[in-house]
């Protein structure tokens, strides 16, 4: 129970994120890339004066933290850039369906062989989220958005299979915060010419120091945390539970609108989680 409790908090904090980039760069509070690096910043921060007051220290050269460092800033970079242009819901399901697809891809690559019930669940999610970004309609989104969301896509899929080897979450999770903190810093330098953080309000820094600092950096860590108890396909279906309670949470906190569509969508995904994490009945199995 522990372990499931810790798994719904993580899914809480991811789909918070999803609503918290909605309001603060949709609403032009504060620009997609300022918001990104404001995240790294806040979560960089947050991370590693916890790691300093246990006495750590947050060790940068290691392979595995510089790609993990590299994969989140495509992340966090594709992740602001696509809410330009598409509500809560749909990018959190354009991201956590293919951060699906990148796992499973992990989970075959690693040996793991996922049952044929996870399988078909997971093809009922996609089947879901293929109905919600084909083009037309109100859940509709521009190409470049889509490129933008599965790019962040693949880099959080990434990201989340290096995270299942980790043995020190706090210290991993505050590494690749400090890389992507450059990164983004340079992407911010390069797009203003020499500029950071342009025509931000106090909004918008507070909703980019929020997710960086709570719903991302505390937030990831416990998802390194959870990983290794959990197998990749099973981490990549059950982020598809994301997109629900980011869709709920953008009709409350943002006042989008529910489509018939998106509905629909959202009820396939569920029904394919669900399935796919249902336990099998072992042959002895009889009922009383």
């Amino acid at each position: 129970m522990r372990l499931i409790a810790l798994t719904a908090l993580v899914m809480s904090a991811f789909a918070a994120n999803s609503v918290l980039n909605r309001a603060a760069v949709a609403a032009g509070e504060i620009g997609a890339l300022d918001f990104a690096l404001v995240r790294a910043v806040a979560g960089a921060a947050v991370l590693v004066l916890l790691i300093r007051l246990r006495h750590g220290s947050v060790p940068l050269l290691q392979p595995k933290r510089v790609l993990g460092g590299a994969m989140l800033t495509t992340y966090l970079v594709g992740f602001s850039v696509a809410y330009l242009a598409m509500d809560a819901g749909l990018g959190a399901l354009i991201l956590f369906g293919g951060v699906q697809v990148t796992m499973f891809a992990g989970a075959l690559m690693l040996g793991e062989r996922p049952p044929a019930r996870r399988w078909a669940g997971a093809g009922l999610a996609l089947a879901g989220l293929a109905w919600l970004v084909w083009p037309g309609g109100a859940a509709a989104a521009p190409l470049w958005a889509v490129a933008a969301m599965a790019a962040a896509a693949a880099g959080w899929g990434v990201y989340s299979l290096i995270g299942r080897g980790s043995g020190d979450p706090l210290g991993d999770t505050g590494a690749a915060f400090v890389w992507a903190t450059v990164a983004c810093f340079m992407a911010v330098l390069v797009q203003t010419g020499g500029a950071t953080v342009n025509d931000a309000s106090a909004a918008g820094l507070a909703l980019a120091v929020t997710s960086g600092a709570v719903t991302s950096g505390l937030g990831y860590a416990l998802w390194y945390a959870v990983l290794p108890r959990i197998g990749a396909s099973v981490a990549g279906l059950v982020q598809l539970s994301v997109p629900v309670i980011a869709a709920l949470g953008g009709v409350i906190f943002l006042s989008e609108a529910p489509t018939l569509r998106m509905i629909g969508a959202g009820a396939l995904v569920i029904g394919g989680i669900a399935w796919g994490l249902w336990p099998q009945r072992t042959s002895g199995s009889n009922a009383s």
